[in-house]
């Protein structure tokens, strides 16, 4: 099977019952997407596919083949992708960990809302005109619905929300306009 990774085509046999996670991480050396839970439910395995996110360790990888993925590591051009600069100017990362999941979950987290697509705590459900850049209004609680799905055992969740805000062009919370 063929994956691009990163911008780069990349071959690799694997087992029917190989997950996407363990390609990347174990046939092709991709260390960035983590093993965490291995049950889909701490999401530090994010990665995007074809520009959604999604958890590598519920994937099989075969399922996949001829896809585009992207990784943390792969948001980066010559400079830190937005969303990375907005992670560590916040602090929204502690032991790190958790953080290249939180960062590909919160680059398809702003490209859900910017297409219109509802969360479970969206109370407008009208469809909305995305060319005209009314895409889903990303409140504290739209993020952190929307965010759910990664946790972080070091409790950074304040800096990760700060950090998602300011990438979605939220500002500066207040907490922080205030000098707190």
């Amino acid at each position: 099977m063929s994956l691009t990774v990163d911008g780069t085509a990349r071959s690799l046999r694997v087992d029917t019952r190989t997950t996407l996670l363990d390609a990347l991480r174990e046939q092709l050396g991709i260390t960035s997407p983590k093993k965490g839970c291995d049950h889909g439910q701490c999401g530090s395995c994010t990665v995007l596919l074809d520009g959604r996110r999604h958890l590598t360790c519920l994937a099989l990888a075969v399922a996949y083949d001829g896809v585009d993925v992207v990784t943390a590591d792969g948001l980066a051009g010559n400079d830190l992708h937005p969303v990375q600069q907005a992670f560590i100017k916040h602090d929204g990362l502690q032991c790190g960990y958790c953080t290249p999941g939180q960062v590909c979950s919160a680059v398809g987290v702003l490209r859900e809302a910017e297409q219109g697509m509802p969360s479970h705590v969206t109370e407008d459900l009208t469809p909305q005109d995305t060319e005209a850049g009314e895409g889903v209004e990303l409140t504290d609680e739209e993020i952190r619905e929307r965010m759910s799905g990664n946790l972080c055992r070091c409790g950074a969740y304040v800096g990760i929300l700060d950090a998602v805000r300011e990438a979605a062009g939220q500002g500066e919370p207040e907490r922080e306009a205030a000098g707190r």
